[in-house]
């Protein structure tokens, strides 16, 4: 499907959207979107399989452990996606759940051994070195796309969780916010310190710095964090739980309901060697909702050069790209924010395009019989 998709784009519009970036290019050539929205129905339409027949059948790595669904217990697999790294350096294999559409890399890696992903100063460089190029950039593009909630930060306090070298708590420190942050690479938050003015980072989770599990946090925000968490259930919770009645938590992550993810399969870029979880915004919600959050808003992802106006395309096209992305699924990347409170949706919602009251479950979903 994939190969036959690229070959009628190639007869039916020949170079005529070469200088559109391949990630663009579904929102603006007629038919892509509903080419895509097919290969995503036909893949869909594949077998599902207990867990137990999964597991008789796929290879159990050292550090990993075969789960379900973590949104809703469901137990059957719908093997979908097989991501594989450059030279065959890193595989897993992506499934979908067949009761709530979540997809998830099972097997998945134990908590106890996530560390294993981050060690051994690697991890450290690559967040330092191309990747990191454009990173400020595309916090400050969040940063406004999310006003007025990370405008201002004169007495509010703010913790980064998964803080890396601390390049977005360099930004909010110049805003004004009191900043914490923390992380499980040793050698990010040794860089992390040398950037950094003020802001307090530590080397763990929440719960073990007592300065930060303390709480009374007005906002928590998650950089492509999300995806990379084992036990998403149980982190949120801690995130509520530390936030004020009026606080928020920011998310910005890999969008599984991109377009994108239905044309590259097991090659799209939110496949990547550390993640392990793919949310939409069909999803989320039900993740927030399990954490006791009241409610979650969203603002599209049009991509950093359209945002930073930048991009090689005409007026004409990228408003014509904004409208499609916001009518279909967001973007590429997914931008979200979670309220602790009604009262905190009321008063930081306001300007979000999309706002998703949510009612709040702390019992996780029992899970279901296969």
């Amino acid at each position: 499907m994939r190969s036959l998709a690229r070959r009628l784009a190639r007869a039916v519009y020949g170079n005529r959207y070469h200088h559109v970036p391949k990630g663009q290019r579904v929102y603006l050539r007629p038919g892509d979107r509903q080419i895509r929205r097919l290969q995503r129905a036909w893949r869909h339409r594949g077998p599902v399989v207990s867990l137990d027949d999964y597991k008789r059948d796929v290879p159990l790595g050292e550090i990993e452990e075969f789960v379900a669904c973590t949104l809703c217990g469901e137990t059957r697999q719908q093997p979908l996606y097989q991501p594989r790294g450059k030279n065959d350096a890193w595989e897993y294999r992506v499934v979908r759940c067949p009761s709530c559409g979540f997809l998830y890399r099972n097997p998945n890696v134990r908590p106890e051994r996530l560390g294993d992903l981050y060690t051994g100063g690697g991890y450290s460089k690559f967040l330092t070195g191309e990747y990191a190029r454009n990173r400020q950039r595309r916090y400050r593009l969040t940063m406004d796309a999310l006003t007025p909630i990370l405008d201002q930060g004169a007495g509010r306090r703010l913790l980064d969780f998964g803080c890396g070298t601390g390049l977005f708590l360099e930004l909010a420190e110049e805003r004004g916010f009191e900043c914490y942050g923390v992380d499980l690479a040793p050698d990010s938050i040794a860089q992390a310190r040398e950037r950094l003015r003020a802001a307090r980072v530590f080397v763990g989770s929440p719960e073990s710095v007592p300065e930060i599990a303390a709480g009374n946090f007005d906002m928590i925000t998650m950089w492509s964090v999300l995806a990379h968490l084992p036990r998403p259930i149980a982190d949120l919770s801690t995130f509520r739980d530390l936030l004020t009645p009026d606080g928020v938590l920011v998310i910005l992550t890999v969008n599984a309901g991109s377009l994108l993810v239905a044309g590259k399969a097991g090659g799209w870029s939110g496949f990547t060697k550390n993640h392990l979880m793919f949310y939409s915004r069909e999803t989320l919600p039900r993740l927030l909702a399990k954490c006791g959050f009241a409610g979650v808003g969203f603002a599209p992802c049009y991509g950093d050069e359209i945002e930073a106006e930048t991009s090689r395309l005409s007026a004409k096209e990228v408003e014509l790209l904004k409208r499609r992305v916001k009518a279909t699924d967001g973007g590429n990347m997914m931008r979200a924010v979670g309220f602790a409170t009604e009262a905190a949706m009321e008063r930081w919602g306001r300007q979000l395009p999309e706002l998703v009251p949510i009612r709040s479950e702390r019992e996780h979903a029992a899970p279901r019989a296969s």
